[in-house]
């Protein structure tokens, strides 16, 4: 993409959303909506750019450094093997990131390589669970002491169109030293989970965008864009 782009970037909070946007498609109609939903919640200006994965892949780290935010919209990708390499890039920088969606599987799939946990070549995820294009219900068991408190007052019913089942070695070796299961789903599985040190890497199979709404945005959703801000005001005083 030319650098022009960057430049032309408004003031405020700005977050990248990759995905290949399609205004049929009911997941990112709802990103759209949810991340309108956290600017009216947070009083905060929040600008948004719909990146296509085709696109993002020719990025380097300096072109991501210059949003506050990255956010890995659901599918479908129209190549969606550029996933993989743009989340190699996205786990070594700082940038709060979510993902939502049929990332979460490209995600484990990047944390796999990087710590080379499939030597043997087994095969540690399964097929998208899910038939077709349709959504189905997932409950959220919040794990984690923070997750706890984001589904404290709100529905721990999600919408889904992906679901993966993680073979039970891989979720010991990840959880070893890579990453905390923050949710748990209704079938034990892990279903969302947060890249350990980093300040906010979190990816979720579900897409909790759609069931957030004017009066209850979604809490994940506007946590994301707290930490995109709060880090952001760190990396400006450390410049300063």
């Amino acid at each position: 993409m030319k650098n022009d782009f960057f430049y032309a970037m408004s003031d405020g909070l700005k977050i990248a959303v990759l995905g290949d946007y399609n205004f049929t498609y009911n997941s990112h109609h709802a990103t759209n909506l949810s991340i309108d939903h956290a600017s009216k919640f947070l009083e905060e200006d929040i600008n948004y750019y719909w990146i296509k994965i085709d696109e993002a892949a020719y990025f380097k780290m300096e072109n991501f450094e210059r949003f506050d935010g990255i956010w890995i919209a659901p599918g479908p990708y129209k190549h969606a093997f550029y996933l993989n390499a743009i989340l190699d890039i996205l786990v070594q920088l700082n940038i709060p990131t979510l993902i939502t969606g049929e990332g979460f599987k490209a995600f484990i799939e990047v944390l796999i390589s990087r710590n080379n946990l499939n030597a043997n070549s087994e095969k540690l995820i399964s097929d998208n669970l899910v038939d077709g294009n349709q959504f189905e219900s997932v409950q959220i068991i919040p794990h984690s002491t923070e997750m706890i408190r984001l589904y404290e007052n709100h529905s721990n019913i999600e919408l889904t169109s992906s679901r993966y089942s993680l073979y039970p070695r891989l979720i010991q070796m990840l959880q070893d030293e890579i990453v905390d299961v923050e949710a748990y789903n209704h079938l034990e599985e892990p279903e969302i989970v947060s890249l350990n040190n980093h300040p906010f890497f979190l990816s979720m199979a579900n897409c909790p965008q759609i069931s957030s709404t004017r009066e209850i945005p979604h809490p994940i959703i506007y946590t994301f864009m707290k930490a995109s801000r709060y880090i952001n005001q760190l990396d400006g005083e450390k410049i300063a």
